[in-house]
Order: C-alpha cells, then sequence, then structure tokens
C-alpha cells in the first residue's frame, strides 16, 4: 500500500514539521511496517525557465544553444530536445542538481558552455506507466502562465511523499487512505475529517429502468446507480497527482474518480458503459469453460469457482478483478452504471491467484465494510457530478445480504492489565479507544467498546488488548520476569529423551516440510483418514499436509543419493495431520527413521539390513519401559510401499504403533529400511514397571535346537510355543539360523535356548526333561518336526 502524504493530508492534519520518515516510523511502532518513505521525485535543485534565445548550436545539426531565464539569472545551456523553442516555460536542472542519471554539472559541450539541462518528466525517474510518448521524445513544456524560478516539482504537482507499507493481511481497512488516516489519528491524537457526500438526483428512479438478479451466494451486497449524461475529460490536477503518487496510472475523468474512490474508501468501484450493457445485471458463477474478454483485451477462460457479472446473454465483467471489454467506459460514453458491492473473498481470491492480481482483488480478498460500500457510492456520485458533469438519477438499486455489524465488546482493565503485564489506569485505556475512534461507554467495572466495522479485525476481548498495546506503544511497556509459578512438562521432556537416544545410537535429526503432495500424502500407511489439503497453496508439491513422515525420510534419502552421499542413517519426530471421522483436524506425533548404506556406530562400520533397524527399534522401546509388552506382527497394517516379505507391524500391548522393514522395490531400488511409530498412541500406553535382579550365580545350560515348518509358519509363533512349554527355567530363546526351502514348502529355523535357576545349579535330567517337552509341544502344535542334521 502506497501512502501519500498530500492525499492522507485531506483528511487529517498533521504537523508540517514531521518528516516523511518520522510518520513511517510511528506506523512500525504500532505495528505497521513500511518498506520505503521518501520523495515521489527524488530530484533537486530543479527550477522552472524560460527559453530567450534559441539557436542552433554552430558545429552540431541536433544540438541547439539556449538562453534560459531561471529567475536569479539567465544560463547558457545546450539542449538536443527536437521540441526546444524561444518562449518555452521548461524544467532545469541547476548545476549541482542531482537526478536518477546523475549529478549535473557545468561544462563545455563541443565548445559552447552548458551550465546545466532541460529536462523531459522521464528524466524525473517518474515510472514509465505514468509517461506520455511526449514525455520520453522531448523536454517537458509547462504551462505558458508558469512562474519562472520557483521550484520546479512543486510546479508539476510531483512535491509529495510516499510510504511503501508492508502489511499484515488482518488489515484490510490500511488499504484505504481513510484508513491510514484513522490509523494515523490514533498516534497522534488527531481527528479525521468527514467526505464530501452531498450532490444533487433527479426525480427519477433508476429502479424503474434497471435491475439487479444476484443468483449466487458467493455476493452478498450489490449496489448499483446510473449518471447520465457525463463527459469525458481529463481529470482535475489533485486526483491526477495522488493517483500517481498511489501508483495509479491517470486515464481519464470518469475512471480516475473510480480509482480515486477506491483509494480513498478501500470500496473497489465499477463503471459500465450503461447504452452496451442494458437494463439488467446478473451476478452469479461462471459456467465451465465461460470466456470473457477483459479490459486488457486478453480472453479469459472460466470455472464455476470464478463469480461473473453478465447481462441477460453473456459476462461483461469477471467481479471482484477486472470489468469486460465489451461494456468498458470509452471517450464516446455518455451514460453509465456504478457498481459498488461485496463478493466472497476466498473465492475472489482464487480467481485473482488464477487469472490476475488487481487493485479492486487486492482489497475484495481482505474483506470489505458494508458502510463503506455505501460511502463509495455516495462518494462516487459526488465526484461525477463535480467533475464529469453527470446528472445523477434517483433511486438505488440494492441488494443486501450482508450481516456485518459494529463489534461490542466488554471488557475489564484487570484483563488488560493481565494479558499485557502492565499498570494502567481505566482514563489511559478509555483514551487510547477515542484515539481509535472506538466508542466507549464506563460501566464501573467493565468497558463497554463498540468498535466500528471498517475495523473486521477486532472481534474478541485480545484484539482490544492488541489495539490498546499497540497504541500504548511496546517500548513503554517495561520487561519483567514471569510472577507464576513455572513446571517442566513430563511429556516434552520424553520427547528430548527419545532425541537424544536416536542420537546417542549414530543416527542424525532431520526436519523436513510438513507440506507434500497430495498424491503422495495416503502412501506408507494402511489407515483410513480424511487428509488435510490448503485452499490456497503456494504449489502443487506443497498443498497437503503430510500424514505419513516416511515421504519425507525418502525424499531426504533421494536427495542425498543424487549428492554421492548414500550412506543415510536419520530420524525425524514430526506430526501427522489429518481429518477425523467427526470431520475434526487433528494431528499426532510421531517418530520416522531411515537407514540405508553403511551404519557407523563407535569405530564400527556395517551394511545396514533389517535387524540395525530392527535393533534400533527394540534399544528404543526397551528405553521407553516396553520391554516385553512389544512383537512384529504381519497383518493388514503393513503398507503397500513396504516389501512383503520384509516387514512387519509393530504392535504393543495388543495395539499397532507402527510399521518397520524394507521399502519395495517399486518405491526403492537400493536396500532402504524405515521405521515409523505413532508416538501419540504409543506413548497413550501403560509400560511396564522397570524391574532389576541379581545376576544368578549358578551356570545356566545352552541347548540348540531346528525346527522344520511350513514357509508359512513365523519365527514368533514358534518362540511363543517354546516361551510356553520352557517354563521359569527358559530365561532366553535366540534365532539364529534360517535355511529356506529345505523340503518343498518348508524351511528350518534354529534357536539357542538358555536354561536357568537363579537358586541352584540345573541337572542334564532336568533340562532334558523341559527341552524335550518343548520339542514336543512345538511338533504337535505347529506340524513341525527337528531337523537332525
Amino acid at each position: 500500500m502506497l501512502l501519500s502524504r498530500k492525499f492522507v493530508s485531506d483528511y487529517i492534519d498533521l504537523d508540517e514539521n514531521l518528516t516523511i520518515t518520522d510518520i513511517a516510523e510511528s506506523m512500525t511502532n504500532v505495528g505497521n511496517e513500511y518498506d520505503d518513505a521518501s520523495n515521489l521525485i527524488k530530484c533537486t535543485n530543479l527550477v522552472t525557465g524560460e527559453v530567450l534565445e534559441c539557436v542552433d548550436h554552430p558545429d552540431s545539426d541536433h544540438l541547439h544553444c539556449c538562453k534560459v531565464n531561471v529567475g536569479s539569472e539567465v544560463l547558457d545551456i545546450v539542449c538536443g530536445a527536437p521540441n526546444v523553442r524561444k518562449g518555452l516555460k521548461v524544467i532545469v536542472a541547476l548545476p549541482g542538481a542531482k537526478l536518477p542519471g546523475g549529478e549535473i554539472k557545468s561544462g563545455m559541450i563541443r565548445g559552447q558552455a552548458s551550465n546545466g539541462m532541460l529536462c523531459s518528466i522521464a528524466e524525473l525517474g517518474l515510472d514509465n506507466k505514468f509517461l506520455k510518448p511526449e514525455d520520453k521524445e522531448g523536454i517537458h513544456e509547462l504551462p505558458t502562465d508558469t512562474e519562472v524560478g520557483i521550484d520546479a516539482i512543486k510546479a508539476l504537482g510531483y512535491d509529495d511523499e510516499v510510504i511503501d507499507f508492508e502489511l499484515t493481511s488482518n488489515r484490510g481497512d490500511l488499504l484505504s487512505i481513510l484508513g491510514m488516516a484513522y490509523e494515523l489519528g490514533a498516534i497522534y491524537d488527531k481527528k479525521v475529517k468527514d467526505i464530501d457526500l452531498k450532490y444533487n438526483s433527479n426525480n427519477d428512479d433508476v429502479n424503474k429502468v434497471f435491475t439487479v438478479d444476484v443468483k449466487t451466494d458467493d455476493c452478498t451486497l450489490f449496489l448499483a446507480k446510473k449518471a447520465l449524461n457525463v463527459t469525458i475529460k481529463e481529470s482535475p490536477d489533485f486526483i491526477k497527482e495522488r493517483l500517481i503518487a498511489s501508483g495509479i496510472r491517470p486515464i481519464n475523468n470518469v475512471v480516475d474518480i473510480s480509482n480515486y474512490v477506491m483509494l480513498e474508501t478501500g470500496q473497489p468501484l465499477h463503471y459500465y458503459d450503461a447504452d452496451r450493457l442494458g437494463d439488467t445485471l446478473i451476478v452469479r458463477n461462471a459456467n465451465e469453460d465461460e470466456h470473457l474478454t477483459t479490459l486488457d483485451g486478453i480472453e479469459r477462460v472460466l470455472s464455476t469457482d470464478d463469480i461473473v457479472i453478465s447481462d441477460k446473454e453473456k459476462s461483461v465483467g469477471l467481479a471482484g478483478v477486472m470489468g469486460g471489454l465489451s461494456t468498458e467506459v470509452e471517450d464516446d460514453t455518455k451514460n453509465i452504471i456504478i457498481e459498488s458491492a461485496i463478493f466472497d473473498s476466498i473465492k475472489i481470491r482464487k480467481t485473482s491467484k488464477k487469472i490476475l492480481r488487481s487493485e479492486a482483488s487486492n482489497r475484495f480478498e481482505k474483506g470489505l465494510d458494508p458502510k463503506r460500500t455505501y460511502m463509495a457510492m455516495e462518494r462516487s456520485c459526488a465526484l461525477l457530478e463535480k467533475y464529469a458533469d453527470a446528472e445523477i438519477v434517483g433511486g438505488i438499486v440494492e441488494y443486501n445480504n450482508s450481516d456485518v455489524k459494529d463489534a461490542n465488546i466488554d471488557i475489564t482493565i484487570d484483563k488488560i492489565e493481565s494479558v499485557l503485564g502492565i499498570e494502567i489506569s481505566k482514563e489511559e485505556v478509555i483514551s487510547i479507544f477515542k484515539k481509535l475512534a472506538f466508542e466507549v461507554k464506563d460501566n464501573g467495572d467493565s468497558l463497554n467498546v463498540t468498535v466500528p466495522s471498517r475495523r473486521r479485525d477486532i472481534k474478541i476481548q485480545e484484539d482490544l488488548i492488541e489495539e490498546v498495546g499497540r497504541i500504548y506503544g511496546i517500548d513503554s511497556i517495561e520487561g519483567r520476569l514471569p510472577l507464576l509459578e513455572t513446571i517442566r512438562g513430563s511429556y516434552d521432556k520424553t520427547k528430548r529423551q527419545i532425541k537424544h537416544k536416536l542420537a546417542e545410537m549414530g543416527l542424525n535429526e532431520t526436519m523436513s516440510y510438513t507440506l507434500i503432495p497430495n498424491s503422495e500424502v495416503h502412501k506408507f500407511t494402511k489407515d483410513e483418514f480424511t487428509d488435510v489439503t490448503l485452499n490456497d497453496p503456494m504449489s502443487e508439491d506443497r498443498n497437503t499436509l503430510r500424514y505419513s513422515l516416511l515421504y519425507s525420510l525418502n525424499e531426504i534419502y533421494k536427495y542425498n543419493k543424487a549428492r554421492n552421499n548414500p550412506n543415510i542413517s536419520i530420524f525425524e519426530m514430526g506430526k501427522g495431520f489429518f481429518k477425523n471421522n467427526e470431520g475434526i483436524y487433528t494431528e499426532e506425533l510421531k517418530l520416522g527413521v531411515l537407514m540405508s548404506g553403511e551404519y557407523e556406530l563407535d569405530i564400527q562400520r556395517e551394511s545396514v539390513d533389517f535387524y540395525h533397524i530392527k535393533g534400533i527399534m527394540e534399544e528404543l522401546l526397551y528405553f521407553l519401559g516396553y520391554e516385553g509388552r512389544y512383537s512384529l506382527l504381519i497383518n493388514d497394517y503393513i503398507p503397500d510401499e513396504l516389501h512383503p516379505g520384509i516387514s512387519a507391524a509393530i504392535n504393543v500391548n495388543g495395539t499397532n504403533v507402527g510399521v518397520i522393514g524394507k521399502l519395495h522395490p517399486n518405491v526403492s531400488k537400493d536396500n532402504v529400511y524405515v521405521m515409523e511409530i505413532n508416538l501419540t498412541k504409543l506413548l497413550s500406553l501403560r509400560t511396564g514397571s522397570m524391574k532389576y535382579k541379581d545376576i544368578s550365580k549358578f551356570p545356566g545350560v545352552y541347548k540348540d535346537v531346528a525346527f522344520i515348518v511350513d514357509n508359512k509358519t513365523t519365527s514368533l509363533e514358534i518362540e511363543t510355543a517354546i516361551k510356553k512349554s520352557g517354563g521359569k527355567l527358559l530365561t532366553n530363546i535366540q534365532i539364529f539360523d534360517l535355511y529356506p526351502n529345505v523340503e518343498e514348502g518348508k524351511k528350518s529355523m534354529a534357536y539357542k535356548l538358555y536354561f536357568q535357576d537363579p537358586s541352584r545349579t540345573l541337572s542334564d535330567e532336568e533340562v532334558m526333561e523341559v527341552f524335550n517337552k518343548i520339542i514336543s509341544d512345538v511338533e504337535s502344535k505347529l506340524n513341525a518336526k527337528v531337523r537332525n542334521s
């Protein structure tokens, strides 16, 4: 938003001693940052002059030797402009003047003295879009009645100062000069002047000759009036000057008035040539693939998400963005229809992003005040009558389905003080609200504040408190330590401990984007959920909040591999997002691990396989207190992106909390192993209490056994049967060998069993009795047989 000092000074009296930087800094202090604050024209030492004599240069076929009166003296200046001549009033850059092209110095040009330069508008640094062809081709010709020797920038009307603000998205009210005036009024305790809305109407009623039919819920307010017999001509200087300072190119008085009112009030307007439009406007959603040629001459292809204004046959404007070419106001226009409306801000945002960002769409996107919609219509009629000789038809065509009202909020001083951490009197708070032009009623224990609808960002108590803090001044708030007692949370402590544990095991922590492509969000999981997709993503690659971390970790792996770094052992702890069955947005904390290449721990380096990442999982679960409570299962919880023969579901206390395994060859041809645990689920399960026992003083006995079983039989089934049969004497089971296809459809699995009693030495007979029972039970329960060799 460009703020013109001249423009805003029409509505608020600013101290002349305030520099433009002072104003910009004061706005920054209340939360409105700026990029630049400077003069509109950044030139020095320019005056008006009159060419007293102009003769051809003796040694040039295009230069002229001029004598120029600059008020205090007559200067010799050599000029090459084709339009320079005797009697012309000109812009003179005196020696020492600084222009965008450099500093002007006295010197000799082909043997002739030249003490300055005659300037064109282009040489003053004005934006190219404001320049006419003659502004580039020759020096600028000032009006014949221009006084000689005065400041040329002031004579041109370009003696304005401009601040370029970078506004926050919630302050749509500041996209208007009036909004800026109210903000400055609060800072400097100044009253904002009223806008002149007075005009005359004829005795006719526009409703008898024109109708508006709104056929979409995306339009909440639509006003239309008619102006007759307008005269298309050049705008008054003050309108052109304020438009230029605000970054808008003047065109003609009618078009300029619509832009001027938009800048004043923040409400975009649109003018239609009434004779080309007909007697009806229809507001509707566009048809799929509907075509519309906009004012810039480009044919646009629309969708049902776009809002259009149409006559009885075709669309004539893209609502909130740009009008149509077919009803453009041109030099021969005599009668116009004035539109002032409010459209759905989200729809306008989507349309403008897809088709064209404009000054109008920028304001519609932020949301508009219905009161300003009416004000802009009245202001438009007043200016058209005054500067375009318009006859305003009586009445107004009105569609109003808006319900925005002034916010009414009760608040106490104690609440303000507790949130801001300051002591502030009731009188000062009331004064701040009045500076903001809010109505305040003192109810003793509380204040009742009525916030005008122009401040759509203020809805709750905390919004009011923010206003008090802004105007009171952040620099006025004394810093102090909090008085309340703080307690360290255990949940965050657990998260930190997990990270430290994984780092100790040689893994590196990563942080990746939470936004991923929508096509990837349902991968690496079998969970059913509704994904969370952004309404207005920056790109299609970042349009959905992730559910699983494994996609992000795999992308990190691919990035590193492409840069010759295949040895990856990483983890990430982050949120997975989804919408549950009740339609509530939900997030869960998850842990993802990815390992590939060589794994280095201490001084050892080994090629990563399934058992490395399984060891990481077991060590972590043991650390968190889930020893003996977890198992690896083959079930439907395993996603399709994992290798079906080298993957498992992680089950704790009967609940699937994660997956572990190798990436499917369709996902990665490399040996990449991953694990993901839903920490929200895991940490909600009860952990086992940590138990300690002395190391037995008595020796134990190892026995090896190998079973031939069906290929579908899992090691977990065998271990479960062994544990049940082994009783208390069996203290450890370890699989140490696997032979596939020892017989057709059969495999061999070998186990090392450890028997021990903490109170005595076991005899061979006792051990063999239990050992034989284990063999017998496994054979009978799992259709197994002992392998003898």
